[in-house]
């Protein structure tokens, strides 16, 4: 199994950058063939991490490695901050861009991927659980699949109650207000998944089947249930899975195979 650590100059953020990408290219000739996905082409799956996070987070907390080998998957795994993988006005840094745009396609060119959207989806948890949906719906012209485990919509009941001064260390108002480009209005704009839902509804856009999993202690469980209530309403393509389960890599890990499956269609 390759296992690649990358830097190089992104155009979207106007400075270097890192992730890091799995690629089985190397896989044992006797393994892949007791391995039906080697009978197809390889697929790719950008992954996301959460608040915090770095770009080997997937790799120390789940057996993304094996799955990659196993399902012939190239994982794509950023270091994108806590920037909620959205461009940001007051910094100039534009991550959607570079998550939904600029680095799927450097790694087709760099490391010959498929530049079929029907070969690629875009993944993450938590806080990269809403930059999965919220990337994978803005570029639907490079991923085909999403999947969002524990989703991060809890965020946008806090942003309704916070006032300047407010929140904790490094989450504070400021924090918000830049990322979410207002805290007022956060709610009423399609930085919020079911704003910009509607939007595309309404523009006549299709909108990518959605994978979704929440753990049942989860404090965000109410507001993952209220999106997949949402996406049913309006007859869209949504697969929800529930368990026992916090918001940790012991959850996260235990679906990520499942959203895989899923992802590949097999």
């Amino acid at each position: 199994m390759a296992l690649y650590h990358v830097e190089f100059k992104s155009s979207s953020l106007l400075s270097p950058v890192e992730f890091r990408i799995i690629v089985p290219n190397d896989v044992p000739d006797r393994m892949k063939n007791s391995l039906p996905a080697y009978g197809r082409p390889m697929k790719t799956l950008m992954l996301l991490h959460g608040a915090g996070g770095v770009s080997s987070d997937w790799i120390t907390g789940t057996s993304i490695t094996e799955l990659a080998a196993k399902y012939n998957l190239a994982v794509i795994m950023p270091s994108c901050r806590n920037s909620f993988y959205l461009n940001q006005e007051n910094s100039g840094e534009r991550w959607a861009d570079y998550v939904g745009e600029e680095l799927i396609n450097y790694c087709r060119k760099a490391f010959g991927l498929s530049v079929r959207k029907e070969d690629t989806f875009i993944g993450g948890l938590s806080m990269g659980g809403y930059g999965a949906l919220h990337t994978g719906l803005c570029y639907p012209q490079n991923y085909s699949k999403i999947i969002t485990l524990s989703g991060a919509y809890l965020v946008f009941d806090q942003l309704a109650e916070m006032k300047p001064g407010t929140g904790f260390n490094a989450y504070n108002y400021a924090y918000y207000d830049q990322t979410f480009g207002g805290v007022p209005t956060a709610n009423e704009r399609n930085v919020k998944p079911q704003i910009l839902i509607k939007e595309l509804l309404a523009e006549g856009r299709t909108i990518q089947p959605v994978f979704s999993a929440c753990g049942t202690e989860d404090p965000g469980l109410r507001q993952n249930r209220e999106l997949v209530d949402f996406l049913r309403e309006n007859n869209l393509d949504v697969t929800y899975v529930e368990g026992p389960g916090v918001h940790n890599w012991a959850f996260w890990a235990a679906h990520i195979e499942e959203a895989i499956v899923w992802a590949l269609g097999e």
